[in-house]
């Protein structure tokens, strides 16, 4: 073994996966699934994984937490091809997917900061801050936020809206969360938020049932996204390694 090179260097699967604490049929599975590059094979039949196969395995376990399986895997294929841009347009789309959920949790931190501010005395209270104690027709959310009924209506078909309707008129019927998701969009839409992004926030602040559960929420979704991109970090100096071996420079 001392007498070899680098690159001579063979390991046995069980070798591989025990520096990351896997199975070697999850070894054999990633380089079935092109994750890793196809091994070679002796007389008998045993693989033969060599050190390409060792810097692949590390640059595909880090990916994972970075990108997810399904990038990761992506990314993996594209490099063990030799096909640069498909990997640097994989690891681009996942550095942007990030900074889009980055945007997306500050709006959801800003907007729920606003909402959540006590409103003044009952005797100054602006009509569009109160809550309201009746369902509210969509004329009325649209007086109250100083909006069209139409505009209302295309934030219903953007999936930011929910209102349900009279069985009996099926006329638009906004309860007191419908009318908070309305404020909510407005003063998005007002920050220059698309409508897509801002149905991902209204996702996020109705599925918690409203601003205040949020706090814990928010809290461990920055943490999330703190550690993917930790994560992507690690990733990158992985791959980078591995593609400089497959460029002979290992």
């Amino acid at each position: 073994m001392k007498s070899q090179t680098a690159s001579q260097v063979t390991y046995r699967p069980v070798d591989l996966a025990r520096e990351h604490g896997l199975s070697t049929q999850a070894v054999r599975n990633y380089e079935r699934d092109g994750c890793l590059p196809a091994a070679a094979r002796t007389a008998s039949g045993y693989r033969v994984y060599t050190a390409a196969h060792a810097h692949a395995l590390r640059a595909y376990v880090a990916l994972i937490p970075a990108h997810g399986y399904a990038a990761a895997g992506d990314v993996m294929r594209a490099a063990n091809a030799g096909d640069l841009d498909a990997v640097l347009r994989a690891v681009d789309r996942g550095h942007a997917q990030l900074q889009r959920d980055r945007e997306t949790l500050d709006a959801v931190e800003v907007a729920v900061t606003t909402l959540a501010t006590p409103a003044p005395p009952a005797a100054t209270a602006p009509a569009a801050h109160a809550r309201p104690a009746r369902p509210l027709t969509v004329g009325d959310v649209a007086h109250r936020l100083g909006v069209t009924p139409a505009t209302l209506r295309t934030w219903e078909r953007a999936g930011i809206l929910t209102p349900r309707r009279d069985p009996v008129s099926h006329h638009r019927l906004y309860d007191a969360d419908d009318v908070r998701d309305a404020q909510l969009a407005q003063l998005l839409r007002r920050g220059g938020y698309l409508l897509g992004h801002i149905a991902e926030v209204v996702g996020h602040v109705r599925a918690t049932a409203g601003p205040a559960p949020l706090d814990a929420s928010l809290r461990a979704w920055r943490q999330g996204l703190a550690a993917r991109g930790r994560a992507m970090l690690t990733a990158a100096g992985r791959l980078a390694d591995y593609l400089r071996f497959l460029d002979g420079d290992g």
